[in-house]
């Protein structure tokens, strides 16, 4: 179930739509594939050992708290929060947005798209709030069924690629440093969601074994759906044409299998979007509590059901998704979901960097504690994961770095409240 967290988590819309996004890169996109698995491999390891070295609930939060303190916990879980439940009104809108495939009114009424944006958002709500065990066994189920499509078409449409297609090597007429990089950056986004096994490890059977396993298998099982799927679409459809797709996998099945694969993906991406959407709202209940159990949020959020779920924290993101639905939704599908996922990206890689070189700071005080030399190689991976989210960030772009700098001041008076004398929070 934990690897289907992770997995589950990183395999959401985003993926259906890579190889389009890739396209205008050529073959130069594998490369970029190359560097960003790399990166998320190196993250991936530095995760599983925080794992093992601070085991409560909470993850990036948890292990930033541990390395620098009160406040620079609260920031991660600030912005972790906020990237959450504005991601998960981003993956509801994707998931309306493939049902339109079958019900082309969806398209056409915002009102109906949005009504129904809400309401997958609220049932599964109600799933996970009837705890952890159950939300994992949807999980499950709905993270095998998404991974289907996409392994058929990486592991029969290799069959059917043509050499040709990945001509020219990089059509974008960037440099190659700077093509690889563009491309490596549209990749990670695929690779958002590695940590999610170490956020609800309160709930998990022996953590200490269980997350740093699932980590690493579910980055790994990702990864390679990723790159395979990819390199099998590009390889089946001409560049000139992928690049212009809307549904490229989907493309690559009518090419393969004649106009019923293209209605069996789209199903398979409403899927992957339900089941995404899914894992991410257990997550914004998980969270919030951890930081509320060390007083770095306010008191509601430690509250649990006699389910042991954190039920306030559930039902006020998902009020939040809600309203963030609601408020966006005169823009139709395409410009919603644009929209909101900015929102969501703003935030999701500061924890990266912090976690990265808290995981310095922990091993200085293991190496002080306990006279351990052992620690050269997790210190090096450390440092290049810190290195790889510094370059994630600068390659996100100079106006995503700004809203991203904005929200995360604007979170200080909110942790100045929540630290007045007397607050009992």
């Amino acid at each position: 179930m934990c690897t289907a967290l992770v997995t589950g988590n990183m395999i959401g819309s985003g993926v259906y739509l890579l190889p389009a996004a890739l396209a205008p890169y050529g073959a130069l996109s594998l490369l970029g594939w190359l560097f960003t698995v790399s990166g998320a491999l190196v993250l991936a390891l530095v995760f599983a050992r925080l794992s093992r070295m601070v085991p409560g609930a909470g993850g990036p939060y948890a292990f930033t708290r541990a390395g620098f303190g009160d406040f620079a916990g609260f920031l991660v879980a600030w912005g972790y929060w906020i990237s959450i439940w504005a991601g998960n009104a981003a993956i509801a809108v994707a998931f309306v947005s493939y049902l339109g495939f079958f019900f082309p009114a969806l398209a056409n009424n915002g009102a109906l798209a949005a009504a129904l944006a809400i309401a997958s958002v609220w049932g599964l709500t109600v799933i996970n709030g009837l705890g952890v065990r159950t939300a994992g066994k949807v999980q499950l189920v709905t993270t095998i069924l998404k991974l289907a499509p996409l392994i058929a078409i990486g592991v029969f449409g290799l069959f059917y690629m043509k050499v040709e297609n990945f001509a020219p090597v990089n059509p974008s007429g960037k440099p190659f440093f700077s093509a690889v990089t563009s491309a490596a950056a549209l990749a990670l986004w695929a690779f958002l969601g590695l940590e999610s096994a170490t956020i609800p490890a309160g709930d998990v059977r022996n953590p200490q074994k269980t997350i740093p396993r699932a980590t690493i298998l579910g980055t790994l099982l990702s990864s390679a759906v990723y790159m395979i799927g990819t390199a099998a679409v590009m390889g089946i459809i001409p560049s000139a044409e992928l690049k212009n797709s809307t549904a490229p996998f989907a493309d690559a099945a009518r090419a393969l299998w004649g106009g019923w694969a293209g209605y069996a993906v789209a199903a398979g991406a409403a899927i992957s979007c339900f089941g995404a959407l899914n894992g991410w709202i257990l997550l914004q209940g998980q969270l919030p509590r951890a930081a509320a159990i060390d007083g770095l949020f306010p008191a509601l959020f430690r509250r649990i059901s006699p389910r042991g779920t954190p039920l306030a924290g559930l039902v006020l993101s998902s009020i939040l998704v809600s309203l963030l639905v609601v408020t966006n939704y005169t823009r139709g599908l395409v410009g919603m979901f644009t929209f909101i996922i900015l929102l969501s990206t703003l935030t999701a890689l500061f924890p990266y960097v912090f976690c990265a070189m808290s995981a310095l700071v922990l091993y200085n005080r293991e190496r002080e504690s306990t006279g351990e030399r052992r620690l050269l190689g997790p210190s090096i991976l450390a440092s290049l994961a810190f290195a790889y989210s510094l370059w994630a960030i600068a390659g996100s772009g100079q106006e995503t770095v700004f809203w991203g700098f904005l929200l995360l001041m604007g979170s200080l008076p909110v942790y100045v409240w929540i630290k007045r004398p007397g607050s009992g929070l």
